[in-house]
């Protein structure tokens, strides 16, 4: 092997995603009710709900289930056209806050297509990375300017790990690291 004792240090070219403050994600989320079309849906589904762009951009109206029920979720597992990262991140997402909305207006829609996010799910492929610099350019007048749309989920991750999300009645602990049992 050519490569045994090449030594790569991963710290070169390596970018810290920052967290976007909360104030900043309550601003994006009030901007994306103004909006209320497909682009801010998916900013708002990922806001609350800590996916992977990715994984949201992928989904089909079937993977969202009990939206109207006392736990709504979108079962989030490995389709043709968008595999995931890992194993672990097959998972139910519990649906909470903007992402709840979000999720009941993509249902709500008058479209006839069965992907959540048509536009970004063309010739069987999931296209991320079209849906990144649409949603980052959208977003850049309301975030920090070292922030993206990746850095919402970077958000759920900060040192408030844990977002305590109210609806209605109900409390939810949201967090990427667990997986919710239904």
């Amino acid at each position: 092997n050519p490569f045994v004792g090449v030594y790569h240090d991963r710290s070169k070219g390596v970018v810290t995603r920052q967290p976007i403050p909360v104030k900043d994600i309550r601003v994006v989320q009030q901007q994306c009710e103004k909006h209320d079309d497909d682009l801010r849906w998916l900013i708002a589904l990922i806001s609350d709900s800590g996916m992977r762009l990715a994984e949201a951009a992928g989904l089909l109206k079937s993977d969202f289930v009990n939206l109207q029920g006392d736990v709504p979720y979108i079962s989030l597992r490995k389709h043709s056209w968008r595999p995931l990262k890992t194993k672990s991140s097959e998972r139910f997402v519990p649906l909470v806050g903007k992402s709840l909305w979000a999720a009941q207006r993509l249902v709500q829609a008058d479209t006839t297509d069965e992907f959540a996010f048509p536009r970004y799910n063309i010739k069987g492929l999931t296209k991320a990375n079209s849906a990144s610099a649409a949603l980052n350019k959208w977003m850049k007048p309301y975030v920090p300017i070292s922030c993206t749309i990746h850095s919402l989920r970077h958000s759920m991750r900060a040192p408030r790990a844990h977002r305590i999300l109210a609806t209605e009645s109900k409390l939810y602990r949201v967090t990427i690291y667990e997986t919710v049992t239904l």
